[in-house]
């Protein structure tokens, strides 16, 4: 029986669809509600980003033009004033401001809803942008004139109270929706690579932007210690701005035969099922798809303690092991063993 839903349609707002989990579960959410018959657009401040090809077909895309999400907010305003959604999901902290403002400006009746995907404090502290430093201010300034505000983890929204001092009462936790009817069948695609055919040589996968948020430093450190006793290879799943200084650090661990970073792959579930084990190194995150995707395959997991996230999914330590995040040494142990 579909759901019981007012009629009108529901927006998604997004800077654009260039990858990240956040932009993989609003179009998951958004075929959802076109599956069930609610007209569904997917508003972008710019309609770019290998995810495109991923839009639902009954998902219409609005592309305002602009890769600057600020500069998006008059197109936004028009949006909403011509179209008038009966709700508007937005994520990512300055794209949630940028929505807010927009439907001020609009006038409109809209309902908003703003999701935080990550740890505020830490995307904030970390960035060398000031306008990144100054998000919890915003946030704590803009978010009270959400409809709802939605943290996908439950230190996501304990996080969002302090840094931001939104009531936290005022905050839903809902789990990001990943495990589907169709993800198995997108697990058991064939893959093309020599790895994963080497009997004796399992493969240790890490999956996720190259970034500082992900460390995978420290996962080609702890995996050095791994290769001195094991026949076993690491494959890291992702692109950004860190490639360059993995891939010189593995040439100095003269790791070059056994890491491989192939870049961003569409699909990484294929991977995830033939891995031996899925590793999260991360120094933080908001609530991780990988674990949850690699258990949904079968496949045992490491992950760091990080905020927020692993240790709701893992139940501090029930489903994974878990280990301090940064701790080189406790990484490799916990790989060796699982």
């Amino acid at each position: 029986m579909k759901p019981a839903i007012r009629s009108g349609s529901v927006a998604f707002f997004l800077p654009s669809l260039r990858g990240g989990g956040a932009e993989r579960v609003m179009l998951t959410l958004a075929g959802e509600f076109s599956r069930v018959g609610v007209r569904t657009f997917l508003v972008l401040a710019q309609a770019e980003g290998p995810l495109l090809s991923l839009v639902p077909p009954d998902v219409a895309v609005v592309d305002l033009g602009h890769r600057r999400v600020l500069r998006s907010c008059p197109g936004l305003v028009r949006y909403l004033r011509v179209e008038h959604p009966v709700a508007m999901i937005s994520a990512m902290t300055h794209t949630n401001v940028v929505a807010l403002w927009a439907k001020r400006v609009a006038g409109v009746e809209t309902r908003m809803i703003v999701t935080e995907h990550n740890t505020l404090s830490r995307t904030s502290r970390s960035s060398p942008m000031i306008k990144q430093r100054l998000m919890p201010w915003f946030a704590g300034r803009f978010y009270p004139w959400a409809d709802e505000i939605v943290a996908v983890s439950q230190g996501v929204a304990d996080d969002l109270a302090q840094v931001a001092g939104v009531p936290r009462e005022r905050i839903e936790v809902i789990y990001n929706p990943l495990v589907s009817d169709s993800l198995m069948g997108q697990a058991e695609q064939p893959i093309d690579h020599p790895w994963f055919e080497i009997e004796g040589a399992p493969v240790i996968l890490g999956v996720g932007r190259l970034t500082a948020q992900k460390d995978f430093a420290a996962l080609i450190y702890a995996f050095a210690t791994v290769a001195r006793a094991h026949r076993a290879n690491l494959m890291i799943l992702g692109e950004g701005p860190d490639r360059e200084s993995l891939q010189r650090l593995v040439a100095d661990l003269g790791l070059a035969d056994r890491v491989t970073l192939p870049g961003y792959v569409e699909n990484p579930l294929p991977y995830m099922r033939r891995a031996a084990v899925v590793v999260l190194s991360s120094a933080w995150e908001g609530f991780p798809s990988v674990l949850v995707e690699a258990m949904a395959c079968g496949t045992p997991v490491v992950s760091t303690d990080c905020p927020s996230g692993p240790s709701e999914i893992l139940d501090n330590g029930e489903y994974g092991q878990l280990v301090p995040v940064g701790d080189v040494d406790a990484l490799a142990m916990s790989i060796e063993r699982t």
